[in-house]
């Protein structure tokens, strides 16, 4: 049996991150198909895909795609979608859907139905292979959940839930998440210049800063708990700090915020839907 060929409609960031990662583990770039409205993004796709197909027609790459990746922008896909309706009815492939707010029921109504659909919710850091995708499959697809993830963990770890629903809350934890560490930096790096740290110093002392904790948490066993705890000597300055957090009650609000994207989330998909 020849190795699928995986098809992308859509040839943005997204895309071309799995895309680099897919190279990066050994795809031949034969086995990938792109489609794209832009003809400068088509130039760049084709130097990076020699011998792989890259097209102006999203029918073209629907129609030889065994896994089929869409990656349109949201409001496009109930546009876009019927029109890809017949070819990929013909065709069957495996769709996987890294739209945000997008829900497999209307994929599959786009489509035609009666199709395999994964969704997926990455987030931006799988752009330099650091992400971390969260996805569900339909009940046509669990037999396929296997090429979906060789797919999908080109961009960085993968995490499958069994209801959809928790892709709403893998939103709000996950696909938000990195904007929350960077607003911490942000205020890390505000304080750095107004203790008299040079722009440049007080970036490095945050970004770095976060990375080592970051690197810290993914060697250790321990929750994040506890290695605060560890860095946190009774009467030290850190202890100082925390208690001020803490009498502010970031906590709850962190929890509030949190919980604001997940609602966000789920009247998006609605919002799709409807649309």
């Amino acid at each position: 049996m020849s190795e699928p060929v995986i098809g992308f409609i859509g040839g943005g960031n997204m895309a071309t991150a799995i895309i680099r990662g897919l190279l990066a583990r050994g795809f031949g770039a034969e086995r990938i198909a792109v489609s794209d409205p832009s003809a400068g993004r088509r130039e760049a796709l084709a130097a990076l895909l020699p011998g792989g197909l890259v097209s102006e027609e999203n029918a073209a790459v629907a129609g030889v795609a065994q896994v089929l990746v869409l990656s349109v922008k949201p409001q496009m896909m109930a546009r876009v979608l019927p029109a890809l309706a017949d070819t990929v009815q013909a065709s069957a492939p495996l769709v996987v859907s890294v739209a945000a707010g997008i829900r497999s029921a209307d994929i599959e109504r786009w489509l035609g139905g009666g199709l395999a659909v994964v969704r997926c919710m990455p987030n931006q850091p799988a752009l330099i292979g650091e992400g971390m995708s969260v996805l569900c499959a339909n009940e046509r697809a669990t037999p396929a959940r296997d090429r979906a993830d060789e797919v999908l963990s080109a961009a960085g770890p993968t995490l499958w839930v069994e209801e959809e629903s928790m892709i709403d809350a893998a939103t709000a934890i996950s696909g938000s998440g990195p904007a929350y560490f960077f607003y911490l930096m942000e205020i890390l790096i505000a304080a750095a210049k107004e203790f008299g740290f040079t722009a440049e110093q007080a970036r490095l002392l945050a970004v770095q800063t976060a990375k080592g904790a970051a690197a810290t948490a993914q060697s250790e066993d321990d929750q994040p708990a506890l290695l605060r705890e560890r860095v946190t000597s009774p009467g030290g300055t850190t202890a100082a700090a925390i208690a001020v957090l803490e009498e502010a009650d970031v906590r709850a609000i962190f929890g509030r915020a949190v919980e604001a994207a997940r609602q966000r989330a789920g009247e998006l998909a609605g919002d799709a839907a409807a649309g």
